[in-house]
Parts: C-alpha cells; sequence; structure tokens
C-alpha cells in the first residue's frame, strides 16, 4: 500500500487507511463505546453516519448536528480521528464548524450532479479531505464528474470510496461489487486514493471479509467498515454491521497484497504467461475484426432486402449457443452473457452505418 498518499492528510496510516464506526450514531453513549473499542484495537478512524438519506420517510433519519458533538467528544478522549457523510451546504458547515477530519459523499448523492456542485461550492476555501462513494449506477463518468467538481472547487485532498452497485437482479449481495468499474476508475486516476466499503456491498456481516479480502487482493488503499457494539438493536442496517471485536479481528487476518514481487522465479514466470496472455488477446483482436467484417457484409444483405438489424429469435438462439459453450469451458454463464452482449451491440452499430451508407443518408 501507498502510503505517502495520505501524509499530507495527516492521518496516521500503517499499511491501509481504516475506517470503522456504526451505520448511525444512535445515542452518545453508543458512540462512545464504539471509539472506545476501536482505539483499544489500534483502528485510528471513527465513522457514524449523523444524517441517514433513508430511501422512504419513516425511517431512522439521523440524530442530526447533535451526534457531531458525540463524535467530538469520541476524539478528544480517544485520538480517533473523526468523519462523516454529507448530502447538503448545511451538513458542510456544520460539520466545517466541529472540525471534523474527512468528509464523504454518499451514493445518492454523488449521483444528482447539481448536489455534489452545492457540497463542492460549500467547500471551497478549505483543505478537508473528501472521499467520493460511487453512485448507485456503474456509470464510471458520473464517479469522475463528481470527484472532477471538487477538484474545480480547489480541493486537492481527495479519494473515492466503492460501494457496490444497484441491481435488479436477485444476487448473493446487496449491491454488486462490479469491480471493473473501480478498477477502470484507477486506470483514469492511478493516484486517487481508493477505499471499499464492503458493508454496503455485502448487505450481510457475514460476507464481509470475503469482499475485504478481494478488495486488498486488487489493491485497494482501505477500507470503511461499519461497526457497532450491538448490531442487532442497530436503528439502520442492522445485518451488515459487525461487532468491534469482528472487525478488529477481521483486519488482523487480512492478508495485504503487493504490487510487485522481486523473485527471479516469480518474475520469469509471470513474463512467460503474460507473453501467452498477449499473444492470445492480439488472436482474440484478429477474429473479432473478422467476425465483424462478415457482420457488415450481413448488413448489406440486410438493407438490400429491407430486413431488420436486430433479429430477436436469432439473437436468442446465439445467447443459449454461447453460454452452453462456455459452461463446458468453464466461463461463468454472466461473463459469456457480458461478453455476448457487447459483441452484440458493436454488430448493431455496424450494421445501421451499413444501413446508412447505403440509403445515402450519410
Amino acid at each position: 500500500m501507498n502510503e505517502e498518499k495520505f501524509i499530507d492528510w495527516g492521518f496516521p496510516v500503517d499499511q491501509i487507511f481504516l475506517a470503522a464506526g456504526p451505520c448511525s450514531a444512535e445515542s452518545e453513549e453508543q458512540v462512545l463505546e464504539t471509539a472506545r473499542a476501536l482505539a483499544d484495537g489500534g483502528v485510528g478512524f471513527l465513522r457514524a453516519g449523523i444524517w441517514k438519506p433513508r430511501t422512504r420517510p419513516g425511517s431512522f433519519e439521523g440524530v442530526g448536528r447533535r451526534g457531531l458533538a458525540w463524535m467530538d467528544r469520541a476524539r478528544r478522549e480517544t485520538g480517533l480521528k473523526i468523519g462523516t457523510e454529507v448530502a447538503e451546504p448545511a451538513h458542510v458547515e456544520a460539520c466545517l464548524e466541529y472540525g471534523l477530519d474527512i468528509l464523504w459523499i454518499g451514493a445518492r448523492t454523488s449521483t444528482n450532479p447539481f448536489s455534489v456542485q452545492a457540497i463542492a461550492d460549500a467547500l471551497k476555501g478549505t483543505d478537508v479531505p473528501v472521499l467520493v462513494k460511487n453512485p448507485m449506477t456503474a456509470d464510471i463518468g458520473l464517479w469522475i464528474g463528481a470527484i472532477e467538481r471538487l477538484a474545480h472547487a480547489g480541493l486537492t485532498k481527495l479519494g473515492a470510496i466503492h460501494r457496490g452497485f444497484s441491481s435488479p437482479l436477485e444476487m448473493r449481495y446487496r449491491n454488486a461489487p462490479n469491480w471493473k468499474v473501480p478498477i477502470e476508475l484507477k486506470r483514469h486516476l492511478p493516484e486517487l486514493p481508493l477505499i471499499c466499503d464492503p458493508s454496503h456491498i455485502c448487505g450481510k456481516a457475514d460476507l464481509i471479509h470475503i469482499v475485504a479480502q478481494e478488495a486488498m487482493d486488487l489493491l485497494f488503499d482501505g477500507l470503511m467498515v461499519e461497526v457497532h457494539p450491538d448490531p442487532p438493536s442497530a436503528l439502520s442496517d442492522a445485518a451488515q454491521q459487525l461487532t468491534p471485536v469482528q472487525f478488529i479481528s477481521m483486519v488482523r487476518h487480512l492478508e495485504l497484497s503487493h504490487e510487485q514481487s522481486e523473485s527471479p522465479v516469480f518474475l520469469n514466470r509471470m513474463s512467460g504467461l503474460r507473453d501467452s496472455v498477449d499473444e492470445l488477446d492480439s488472436q482474440l483482436l484478429s477474429l473479432l475484426g473478422q467476425r465483424m467484417d462478415i457482420v457488415q457484409e450481413m448488413g448489406r444483405l440486410k438493407t438490400k432486402q429491407g430486413i431488420s438489424t436486430l433479429q430477436p429469435h436469432r439473437w436468442q438462439e446465439i445467447i443459449d449457443d454461447r453460454i452452453a459453450k462456455g459452461t463446458r469451458l468453464n466461463l461463468s454463464e454472466d461473463f459469456v452473457l457480458q461478453l455476448m452482449q457487447s459483441i452484440h451491440e458493436e454488430a448493431i452499430r455496424k450494421q445501421e452505418v451499413e444501413r446508412v451508407e447505403g440509403a445515402g443518408l450519410d
């Protein structure tokens, strides 16, 4: 992990950035109990929700400003840094008044550029670190745009939090991890610290260690985990919160990955495997190019016969056949489906271009 990314933020970071605490600050006693347990376990950062943007009215929506006083007391007693989520300028103003050490923008807020801009404007002239959670949908442009709005406001201590994406599909997790999106964010912004929020990805406490370890394997810079002294009694997201003991145990059992190895045997073997992957990728791209040439010819024939570009029955036949073949090759159904959908989208695009050009509409 790259400790130097956090040096000018003023945070004591050992190997990874760790923030833990309740989904919601519920009482002064609860906040202090959590903070003391985390401090005793060597954790340096207390997180807690003060304002809770709930999906439906009538749910617990946080204690508001008085919770900041509880967190401030916890900081003074334990030495922990403190942070919370902000969703509007009034939240920012209250947090700045109490001198919070870090703020973050939640998934619902990062989805709305107007809200992000309002927060960015409220933060102008400050140097507080701000983390941006991914939007609800897997829109990397929206995620990057939120970060850029803060940067354009003059903020320099920025980072991102991956908390998964909403999905209509039944799945193991509460929010789809969709790891390719944060990986792509890292490609676009390689120096940006990237934190994982396994609590919101999982939605279940017993899955958090799996996702936390996967984040470490993917070289994330840290974790933000929801921790409560008595999870079953939590007023929000009870199912996804760990006890302090469970959290500290999980952290101690994490295996930290490294980007490089100095072992000559490893480097030689990896070099050979990478060469093989490069060669196969070249072959795959060549085959895809040939496939698209055939697709264009099919488009010409369809245009001449006045046949629609999309052939639903043929497309369903392709999907059923390719998934069956992929399964026999130990490829997951989801992977094959996504691959074929991408190929099909490009094929449709090429055939539409062929139709327009053939009709002389360009």
